[in-house]
């Protein structure tokens, strides 16, 4: 029974390292109808890593899976939250943050609509 729980604790452990770093998207598509209608794509993509530079409203830098440190940008809105949602300032983001990003594609930029604090610094 503890062999079979210490197996099931460690493959959880290991699912949770995997995810992180990761990237996921969602798109809409937009099409123009035959009858003239027309609807907007939006793509919303997550990121997770560490903030190795930050500038409150302008940018932001990740340390992520990539080989090169990931940078943002800040859309005119931005929320920051912590990882249960409590709304929080940006001054609480600092360099060695663990945080998820939401961000919109806009040409190049990657702009951020949202920062989520997974963990503090250690």
């Amino acid at each position: 029974m503890i062999k079979l729980f210490l197996t099931v604790a460690s493959a959880i452990t290991l699912m949770g390292l995997v995810a992180y770093g990761q990237t996921s998207s969602s798109s809409t598509t937009v099409a123009t109808g035959t009858n003239g209608t027309t609807q907007t794509t939006t793509t919303t993509t997550e990121s997770t890593g560490t903030v190795t530079e930050f500038t409150p409203g302008e940018m932001m830098v990740l340390k992520t899976e990539a080989a090169e440190p990931v940078h943002y940008r800040f859309s005119k809105q931005v929320t920051y939250v912590t990882a249960n949602g409590r709304v929080i300032d940006a001054s609480k983001i600092r360099k060695d943050s663990k945080v998820q990003v939401h961000y919109v594609k806009d040409g190049d930029d990657m702009l951020i609509d949202k920062v989520i604090v997974t963990k503090d610094r250690d």
